[in-house]
């Protein structure tokens, strides 16, 4: 029965053509607002996408894909339903399944594992040309499961700013991906500068060179090097994708060249 169980465990996976994790060794860097917006860039692209939480304490998809409230439904098979944002791109959170958004979920890591399994291996995702999992920051319980239960993995994209003390924790997801064999398909800087209202100059708003030395040392592209954009704060606290509602600033276009140099690295080997 188990085999059996296995067995439908990976043909439903298989169903999934290319599984990316977005990760980043430490907090506030804006892991989730970019891991929404390349699940919506690629959306956008005609991709199929379905784009999992697997922030257990802090999620926070719900509240940038403004479906806060929503809840999930089951198949006639027993497996989850993901929540619907388009016709080509599902999202399931954590959120999704509990009664109060303000309720602290006090878990130790056996039932954390427990329903990131559940939501890796009971969803009824169909087929997907892209899945995005949106990682906790660390190296911890949590990333490390998803990455096991996954199994074959095209990569991760990593955030995070260039603050030395960011790029320190940075470091470790780096070495995280190596230690597992996990490619990482680029690193996106957030939050590196702002520009000038003035005179559109931009305003470094960390020093050090740590960020190309961390690229130098495992050879690793840079996909975007974002500035600090008020309009991302605000379309992320309206559950609005910025890539889309802000598509012709700056910020939009590189992240959106970001995704089309995800999709060129998976889908055509570029």
């Amino acid at each position: 029965m188990q085999e059996k169980n296995d067995e439908q465990i990976q043909a439903q996976l298989a169903r999934i053509k290319h599984r990316i994790v977005v990760m980043s060794g430490k907090g506030g860097v804006g892991k989730s607002t970019i891991a929404v917006n390349l699940a919506y860039g690629l959306a956008l692209a005609g991709k199929k996408v379905g784009l999992l939480d697997a922030d257990i304490h802090g999620p926070s998809v719900a509240k940038m894909t403004g479906t806060e409230g929503a809840r999930v439904s089951g198949t006639p098979e027993g497996m989850i339903q993901p929540v619907r944002l388009h016709d080509n791109f599902h999202a399931l959170s954590i959120a999704y399944l509990i009664d109060n958004e303000d309720s602290a979920l006090i878990w130790r890591g056996p039932m954390k594992m427990s329903a990131l399994k559940e939501m890796i291996e009971n969803t009824a995702w169909g087929d997907l040309d892209y899945l995005i999992v949106d990682c906790p920051p660390g190296t911890g319980d949590e990333p490390l499961s998803v990455v096991q239960l996954l199994g074959t993995l095209d990569g991760a994209v990593i955030v995070s700013s260039a603050q030395d003390v960011a790029i320190l924790d940075v470091r470790k997801s780096m070495d995280f991906a190596t230690k597992l064999n996990l490619p990482v398909i680029g690193l996106v800087e957030n939050m590196s500068y702002v520009l000038c209202p003035h005179c559109g100059k931009e305003i470094q708003l960390y020093g050090g060179e740590g960020m190309g030395k961390l690229l130098m040392d495992y050879h690793t592209e840079l996909l975007a090097k974002l500035p600090f954009d008020t309009n991302i704060t605000t379309s992320c606290d309206s559950g609005r994708p910025f890539i889309y509602d802000f598509g012709k600033t700056s910020s939009a276009q590189i992240l959106q060249e970001a995704v089309q140099k995800i999709i060129a690295k998976l889908e055509t080997g570029a």
